[in-house]
C-alpha cells in the first residue's frame, strides 16, 4: 500500500498552529506589559496627582511611584512604577480602582477625575484632602464604592451624587461637610451602607434609600422628628446610628418594628418620648438599643422585654420615673442594662443581685432604696434625698 503524499506545510500544520498560538500569546503579553491605558484615564491621573501638594507626597508612598514619564499606569508588571494605588481592567486599558494609602496627602478633589468613567472604587480615606466634592462626580457612572472618610472636605454634599445608581457603599465620615442631606438621597437605589458621621450636617432626615443595610449619621447637627416616612420601605435595615444629633419629639413604635433591625443607637439627642409595642408574632432581631442622654420622660418602658433577642438596653440619663420593671430582672437574654442617671424609685428587683446574676451595667444615680452598695450595679451612689424629693414634689415612694 502506497503512502499518501503530504506537502511539507501539511506535515507541519499541528506544529505551525502551536507556534502561531504561542506567538499570539507572546504578542498579548507584550501588549499587556506595555500598557494601553486610555489617554483620558492617563490625563485624569496626571491631573489628580498634580492637584496634590508635592510636599505632602512621601518618597515611600503610592503616589511617589506614579511616574508617567517612566511607565504606562496600567503596564505590567509594576515593579518600580505605579506599584500601588491603582488597579486596571483585565485588558490593561482602563483604570477601575483608586485606593490610596494613608500617607497624609493634601490637595483638592480635581473635577478631572470624572474622566475615569470605568472607576468602580475610589478610596481617599485617612489623608488631608480639603475643599468641596465636585458635582462632576456624577460622571463616575460605574462607581460602586466611594470612601472619603477622615479628611477635611467641606461644603455641602452635591446633589449629583444621588445619580450614582451603581453606588453600594458611601462613607464621607469625619470631615467638615455642612448643610442638609440631599433631598433625593432615596434615588441611590443600590446603596447598602451610608456613613456621614462626624460632620456638620444640619436639617431633617429625608427619605432614605430602601436597600440600606447600615445607616450612620452620628455626630452631626441633624434635627426635627425621626419620621416613619424617612424609613418607609427599609425592610433590610440592620444598623441605625443617629446618636449625637438634635432629634426631638416622640420616637414611634414603628421604629423598633423595622423588620431587620438589630442595633440602634440614638443616644445624645433631645428625644422626649418613646413608644414601644410588641413585635408581630413575637419575632424580632433587635439585639441592642441605646437611648441614653435624651430627655425621655415617663416610666421605664416594659415592652422592651418582648423583644426575644434583646441583650443590651441603655436608658441612662433621661427623666424616667417610677419603679424598675420587674420584667427586666426576669429576661435571661438581657446582659447589659444601664438605667443610671434617672429618677427611678423603690427597691430594685432582688434577682439582679443573686449569686448567679447575669446582668452588668448600672442602676446608680437614681432615687432607689435598698440598692446594695456591694453590687457594681449600684454604682455610682443614689441621688441625694433632697434632689429626689424636689423632683417628685414630695417624699419619693420607697
Amino acid at each position: 500500500m502506497k503512502n499518501k503524499n503530504y506537502t511539507s506545510s501539511e506535515k507541519q500544520s499541528p506544529v505551525a498552529m502551536f507556534n502561531t498560538l504561542c506567538y499570539l500569546l507572546l504578542l498579548l503579553h507584550f501588549s499587556l506589559s506595555q500598557g494601553l491605558t486610555f489617554p483620558q484615564d492617563i490625563s485624569a491621573l496626571k491631573a489628580f496627582k498634580a492637584s496634590i501638594k508635592p510636599t505632602s507626597i512621601p518618597s515611600w508612598s503610592c503616589l511617589a511611584s506614579w511616574d508617567f514619564a517612566a511607565a504606562d499606569p496600567c503596564a505590567l508588571p509594576r515593579r518600580t512604577h505605579f506599584t500601588c494605588g491603582i488597579i486596571c481592567s483585565i485588558d490593561s486599558t482602563r483604570v477601575t480602582q483608586i485606593t490610596l494609602d494613608p500617607a497624609g496627602y493634601s490637595g483638592q478633589f480635581t473635577p478631572l477625575l470624572s474622566q475615569l468613567t470605568q472607576l468602580t472604587i475610589l478610596d481617599l480615606s485617612d489623608n488631608s484632602f480639603f475643599g468641596s466634592i465636585p458635582s462632576s462626580i456624577s460622571s463616575l457612572r460605574s462607581l460602586q464604592t466611594l470612601i472619603l472618610k477622615s479628611n477635611s472636605f467641606s461644603g455641602s454634599i452635591p446633589d449629583s451624587v444621588t445619580t450614582l445608581k451603581s453606588l453600594e457603599s458611601l462613607d464621607i465620615s469625619h470631615n467638615s461637610l455642612s448643610g442638609p442631606l440631599p433631598k433625593t438621597l432615596n434615588l441611590l437605589s443600590g446603596l447598602r451602607r451610608l456613613d456621614l458621621s462626624y460632620n456638620q450636617l444640619t436639617g431633617f432626615l429625608p427619605k432614605l434609600p430602601y436597600n440600606l443595610l447600615e445607616l450612620a449619621l452620628k455626630g452631626n447637627s441633624l434635627s426635627g422628628y425621626i419620621s416613619n416616612s424617612s424609613f418607609d420601605g427599609l425592610t433590610q435595615l440592620e444598623v441605625v446610628e443617629l446618636s449625637e444629633n438634635s432629634f426631638t419629639g416622640t420616637l414611634g413604635a414603628w421604629f423598633f418594628l423595622l423588620p431587620a433591625l438589630q442595633q440602634a443607637d440614638l443616644a445624645n439627642n433631645s428625644l422626649k418620648r418613646v413608644e414601644i409595642s410588641k413585635p408581630s408574632g413575637g419575632n424580632s432581631d433587635l439585639v441592642a438599643i441605646d437611648l441614653g442622654f435624651n430627655h425621655i420622660e415617663g416610666n421605664a418602658p416594659t415592652d422592651f422585654v418582648n423583644y426575644p433577642q434583646l441583650s443590651s438596653l441603655t436608658l441612662r440619663y433621661n427623666r424616667l420615673r417610677g419603679a424598675i420593671p420587674l420584667e427586666y430582672s426576669k429576661k435571661k437574654s438581657l446582659r447589659r442594662l444601664f438605667l443610671d442617671g434617672n429618677f427611678l424609685i423603690g427597691r430594685p428587683p432582688s434577682e439582679f443581685f443573686g449569686g448567679d446574676t447575669w446582668v452588668s451595667g448600672s442602676l446608680g444615680n437614681n432615687c432607689l432604696v435598698g440598692c446594695p452598695g456591694s453590687s457594681q450595679l449600684c454604682s455610682p451612689s443614689q441621688k441625694p434625698y433632697e434632689v429626689c424629693k424636689q423632683a417628685y414634689g414630695r417624699k419619693p415612694m420607697a
